[in-house]
């Protein structure tokens, strides 16, 4: 049972070892819930469960998360949940086509989870989602 008072995080990674990091160090402040594909976090979505955020990684299997941010911003429902990316790519092109396209910020691996946590309580301050600390 998810409790309101606590923002709920969608992580979006193929990677168990990343997903372990992050439920590890999000664990404690947020309800994390975790899927190695777009496809499958749409369709979490699609059921009626609304994060505060989501972190998704760029290569992942089935729908990648370029692709998913698309999908959510052109969804009326889903578009003002805020999206962090999380990927390997440092390329700059990479990183601009992905704040184009809706990102709201962008984090390379390997990354330092307390960057990671900061980032998503700044996100979240600016989205008036939730104030944290």
């Amino acid at each position: 049972m998810s409790d309101p008072k606590i923002p709920k995080v969608l992580v979006v990674e193929d990677d168990m070892s990343i997903q372990l990091i992050i439920k590890h160090s999000l664990g404690k402040q947020f309800q994390v819930f975790s899927f190695t594909n777009g496809l499958d976090a749409l369709a979490f979505l699609q059921e009626g469960s609304l994060p505060d955020i989501i972190i998704s990684d760029l290569n992942t299997p089935e729908m990648g998360g370029l692709e998913l941010i698309s999908q959510l911003k052109m969804s009326g429902f889903f578009s003002a949940i805020p999206v962090l990316v999380l990927s390997g790519d440092e390329n700059t092109e990479t990183r601009i086509k992905c704040l184009d396209s809706g990102a709201d910020d962008y984090v390379v691996k390997p990354f330092n989870p307390r960057e990671l946590e900061a980032r998503i309580k700044a996100i979240m301050r600016r989205t008036g989602k939730f104030f944290l600390n």
